[in-house]
């Protein structure tokens, strides 16, 4: 009856045994599984981590660099050009445009002033046909024998007889017409380039006019007897000439020499 009973007994401890193996088994398999998973899951969370970039940490931005191979430069600016408001490039452009204007002014008045100095260069002719009674003296005194006294003469006293035409030396036009108080009846004629024409003891009442235009050899009045300062003398034309407001000899603008009585 006792072996029985003892056989019983290790019958029941080791079916037992058996599920506790079992058990223990099963549960190392679970941990292992489980510290598969759990290393595997790290190692993909940290990859993730690696791999995405953090735009913002504690809500600071964060600027990504990228991979130093697959950085470009930077393409540099293109220079702008700044206009002023009227659409004129300033510094050395607008520098540049304003010398070449100034230029181009300073050429076309040099090319006017040639233009006006040409035609301001004339030839002249005598205003009337005759000898010179009384020649042009500035420096030296001469006796007039009306006023009785010593004096200069700016002009030159052409012999001819009253009534005789009186010509424009050269084109101009009339810048003065006056009754003189000692020359008489005067027509002044502005030829340019500083040059005048005096016409004086000429007839009353000339056919001429301030301002008219006159071409060389028009006639511009006769001879008269109207300078009360040079009556005492034979009957002649007063014909003198000024540059830029200086008596000048005119026998240094007529063709020929004068001849003298």
């Amino acid at each position: 009856m006792e072996k029985k009973h003892g056989s019983g007994a290790a019958g029941s401890l080791g079916g037992k045994g058996f599920y506790i193996v079992l058990f223990l088994c099963a549960a190392v398999i679970g941990i292992s599984v489980w510290i598969l998973f759990t290393e595997a899951g790290t190692n993909v969370e940290d990859v993730t981590t690696a791999e995405e970039p953090v735009e913002q940490v504690s809500g600071v931005s964060t600027i990504m660099i990228p991979a130093e191979d697959t950085m470009q430069a930077a393409p540099e600016p293109e220079a702008e050009t700044v206009t002023s408001a009227q659409g004129v490039e300033p510094d050395d452009t607008a520098e540049a445009a304003e010398d070449d204007e100034d230029s181009e002014t300073g050429a076309l008045e040099e090319d006017e002033t040639q233009a006006v100095f040409s035609e301001t260069v004339t030839e002249y002719i005598w205003p009337v046909q005759g000898t010179v009674d009384r020649p042009w003296s500035i420096q030296t005194l001469m006796y007039d024998s009306t006023m009785a006294d010593w004096r200069t003469h700016d002009g030159l006293d052409i012999a001819c007889a009253a009534g005789t035409q009186v010509l424009a030396a050269a084109g101009g036009t009339v810048c003065r017409l006056e009754n003189d108080d000692l020359l008489g009846t005067t027509v002044e004629i502005d030829h340019g380039n500083g040059v005048h024409s005096v016409y004086s003891n000429l007839a009353d009442q000339p056919p001429v006019s301030a301002g008219q235009v006159m071409a060389m050899g028009d006639v511009i009045g006769s001879v008269g007897s109207t300078a009360l300062g040079e009556v005492n003398q034979v009957s002649h034309l007063h014909f003198a000439m000024t540059k830029d407001g200086l008596p000048v000899d005119p026998t240094g603008y007529m063709p020929g020499e004068a001849a003298l009585e």
